[in-house]
């Protein structure tokens, strides 16, 4: 069986969707990096989305109702997991929980990790849908620190030139 992919169609209905559900959530991802850019760069296999903590019961409730189940995966957690459907789609989400400062705090608190609040402000488009995402900054950061990839460096490239921003040294080698 070939691997199914999250179209444009699939990724704008279900932003739609939860948008009209009062369901806030911000892409990232391939289709993060796709939104900032506005157009797509590739083929995504999935949907990355970030989503506050408050929201993920009611989120369950609608992908369940949709056929979404969760994946089971070895690395999944609370806070990071990927619900799929009949057809293969998959949704890999991101549970955030927003402190005092507007921290996307991700995980248990001790493990430090977060989306700073500043990275919670990008938007963009999937084809004529505007969309909330990672903020382009954010989203170069988050491409980098494990063994990145020809996918990574063209994304974070692609966001480097559009957004003006500086290539990050870790992808030095790969202009080589």
């Amino acid at each position: 069986m070939s691997e199914t992919l999250m179209t444009v169609a699939d990724a704008v209905d279900l932003y739609a969707l939860l948008d009209n559900l009062g369901i806030q959530i911000w892409v990232d991802g391939g289709w993060g990096v796709d939104a900032l850019l506005g157009y797509q760069t590739r083929p995504h296999k999935d949907l990355d989305i970030v989503i506050q903590e408050k929201d993920v019961p009611k989120l369950g409730r609608l992908l369940q109702a949709l056929g979404y189940k969760e994946v089971k995966l070895e690395i999944a957690k609370p806070h990071n997991f990927v619900l799929g459907d009949d057809r293969g789609h998959e949704i890999d989400i991101h549970v955030i929980v927003l402190d005092d400062k507007g921290n996307g705090i991700y995980g248990p608190v001790e493990n430090g990790e977060m989306y700073p609040a500043t990275s919670l402000t990008g938007t963009g488009k999937i084809a004529n849908q505007r969309v909330r995402c990672i903020s382009a900054e954010q989203m170069i950061k988050f491409h980098g620190g494990y063994g990145l990839t020809e996918k990574d460096f063209q994304d974070v490239l692609a966001l480097c030139k559009k957004f003006g921003i500086d290539l990050p040294e870790e992808y030095a080698n790969f202009m080589r």
